[in-house]
């Protein structure tokens, strides 16, 4: 990818980073992020920020258990100015007080993003950098998908997965169900109930989407919930796929970009997000297939629309689970499932 294009756009954008670069020279900014992609983030986003502020951006990357050891273990003296992460993790560490909120007013390009990324956690402690949905992948010349209940039906018996309730998809995916049977209560009771009385229908709980694209392609398995980041997976596998649109709506996730507290590098993390929040770096990332565009101003073509999750349309109809939700009942939802499904 030619990255001229990128520069001259983001300086066009009249970003705060070209404004601190005399300051920014010889400093270094440490980051917290996802171990993916990164040869592609490096060229996307990495290597022309650093053109621009004169800094150097030292990434760590790992598991989110991982990360969030270390940003709790240098607390008291950070070694990461910024990371990125799920929006109820974001909100774990936000209550521990291992965050500070974010000074949207020293964001040029926060006014451009969808509104459900603006202040996802309430404060400003996060912002939405990209989002995703999940829904159902299937055989179309096996069954029809309307309604997340035809997950549980007679017609996929022995031949679905669905996400074990640990994995990020499970309990957005388990909340679809309930809603299909008319209850919406966090507690998601009813649905893992209902998911423990067909259990010995499903083929397996998948704990990760690469095991669940090799069952479809061996045709063990004609349904499973997926996130949308995974679609393409399933929609070039030979066989005849679709993605549903239940009548319930589609769920998903978001991820939000996160400040240390007190970690004394705050002017330079902020034009670090600003940058990265930025048309031209969003438009980028989302052409290349990495991340789906929480900036509004982003426009794709519709092969590139096909593979991520797009538009405002799309991000409205997205029925989320609060980040507040997860934090105050994931451990009430795993002790149900290990008591009524895994047993």
């Amino acid at each position: 990818m030619k990255l001229g294009p990128i520069l001259a756009g983001a300086s066009a954008l009249g970003l705060t980073v070209a404004a601190g670069a005399a300051a920014a020279q010889d400093k270094t900014l440490t980051i917290s992020v996802y171990a993916f992609s990164q040869d592609e983030f490096k060229e996307i986003v990495y290597d022309p920020f650093e053109e621009i502020c004169g800094c150097e951006i030292v990434v760590e990357t790992g598991n989110s258990v991982e990360r969030m050891s270390k940003i709790e273990a240098n607390k008291e003296a950070p070694v990461i100015d910024m990371a990125v992460m799920s929006a109820h993790d974001a909100l774990g560490a936000a209550r521990a007080g291992l965050l500070q909120p974010i000074d949207v007013s020293k964001l040029t390009n926060h006014d451009k993003l969808y509104d459900i990324a603006k202040d996802p956690l309430g404060d400003h402690y996060g912002i939405g950098y990209t989002f995703y949905a999940t829904s159902i992948v299937y055989r179309t010349d096996k069954v029809t998908i309307e309604s997340w209940a035809d997950l549980l039906s007679p017609e996929l018996a022995g031949n679905v997965a669905l996400p074990d309730v640990t994995t990020n998809q499970g309990p957005p995916a388990l909340h679809m169900i309930g809603k299909a049977m008319g209850d919406t209560d966090p507690s998601l009771t009813a649905p893992i109930e209902k998911v423990a009385e067909h259990k010995d229908d499903i083929v397996t709980f998948y704990v990760r989407s690469s095991q669940l694209a090799q069952l479809m392609q061996q045709e063990e398995i004609w349904a499973a919930p997926v996130g949308r980041f995974a679609w393409g997976r399933f929609k070039d596998n030979g066989l005849p796929m679709a993605w549903a649109t239940p009548k319930e709506g589609q769920t998903g996730g978001l991820n939000v970009m996160v400040m240390t507290a007190n970690n004394g590098n705050e002017d330079l993390a902020l034009q670090f997000m600003d940058f990265w929040l930025s048309t031209p770096i969003q438009q980028a990332l989302a052409d290349a297939l990495i991340d789906s565009p929480s900036n509004a101003e982003v426009v794709v073509s519709d092969e590139v629309a096909e593979n991520l999750t797009y538009g405002a349309d799309t991000v409205k109809s997205l029925d989320l689970i609060p980040a507040e939700v997860i934090l105050d009942n994931r451990d009430s939802w795993l002790d149900q499932w290990n008591s009524k499904v895994a047993n």
